[in-house]
């Protein structure tokens, strides 16, 4: 049963989408995209809202995205974040097996 997390990123003056911007050019939305388990990790535009970013990230389950959570890549995400001062909302789901 894969899990997929749906995070907004919250800040002002366009910090969310410069902050998107940076995860892509600097390579670390690659490197999650490599990592073992994800099977997807996508930013979107609400367009009711332009200080926020969602990003859709999918796991095919716990374990991994607990792994992914240990990396040395959320240390530099977690460091973008400040850098751009920004608030997270997240949602988790369990995608059911059909």
């Amino acid at each position: 049963m894969s899990l997929i997390i749906n995070i907004y990123y919250t800040g002002e003056n366009g910090s969310a989408r410069k902050f998107a911007n940076e995860m892509i050019s600097n390579g670390i939305v690659d490197r999650v995209r490599k990592e073992e388990g994800n099977l997807r990790y996508e930013y979107f535009f609400p367009m009711a809202d332009s200080e926020t970013v969602l990003l859709i990230d999918k796991w095919i389950d716990e374990e991994a995205l607990n792994i992914h959570h240990k990396s040395a890549m959320m240390k530099e995400i977690a460091e973008l974040r400040k850098k751009y001062g920004l608030k997270m909302r997240v949602e988790k789901y369990k995608e059911l097996e059909s």
